[in-house]
C-alpha cells in the first residue's frame, strides 16, 4: 500500500481532498461486511428502535423537521 503523509495531504487542493475522501469511503462501502460494528453500537440501535416502536406516533417526518430547523 502506498503511504501519504498528512503534510502532503494538506498541500492538495480542497476539492481534490474531498474527492479523495469520497473515493476512500466508496471503497469501504463496497465491502460493508469488513467493517466491524462495536457491540455497544448494536445495543444503542436496538434501544432506539425499541423506543421508536413503543412511541412511533411521537416521531416527525424529515421534511417537517428540516422545515422547522431551516425556518
Amino acid at each position: 500500500m502506498k503511504t501519504i503523509s498528512a503534510s502532503r495531504i494538506v498541500g492538495i487542493p480542497i476539492d481534490e481532498r474531498i474527492q479523495l475522501v469520497e473515493d476512500i469511503w466508496d471503497s469501504i462501502a463496497e465491502v460493508p461486511e469488513s467493517v466491524k460494528v462495536p457491540e455497544w453500537h448494536k445495543k444503542e440501535l436496538d434501544k432506539r428502535l425499541e423506543r421508536f416502536r413503543a412511541n412511533s406516533g411521537a416521531a416527525s417526518p424529515w421534511k417537517d423537521i428540516k422545515e422547522k430547523i431551516l425556518g
